[in-house]
């Protein structure tokens, strides 16, 4: 989509701190992080949630996961949360399925 930042950063339009890519996803730091390692893995493709992606590219779901597990390992740590927040009232901010993937803090719980 045109006007999706995320979409942007993915293109190069907008420039963004890169962690990892492959073919399907990307990774970058996020702009307000909420722990020492808060980094966003997107898919290449725009799909407005998890749920829509998971539906039209399972196997892309599965590699954002495999690309947060190695950008936590590549940062030194064995613990982290990945979140996936879908809908509005869930905090969806930017309507470009992503995953938070959270490290280097004690995290509690529930989570907010």
């Amino acid at each position: 989509m045109a006007d999706c930042i995320f979409c942007k950063i993915v293109a190069g339009e907008i420039p963004a701190d890169l962690v990892a890519q492959t073919e399907t996803a990307v990774a970058f730091r996020d702009l307000n992080p909420q722990a020492p390692l808060h980094v966003l893995v997107v898919p290449r493709t725009h799909v407005a949630n998890v749920a829509e992606l998971a539906d039209r590219e399972a196997e892309t779901v599965a590699e954002l996961v495999r690309v947060a597990r190695d950008v936590v390992a590549d940062a030194g740590h064995e613990s982290y949360r990945l979140v996936f927040n879908t809908g509005e009232e869930a905090g969806q901010s930017v309507f470009h399925a992503h995953l938070h993937v959270l490290a280097g803090r004690p995290q509690s719980w529930p989570p907010g």
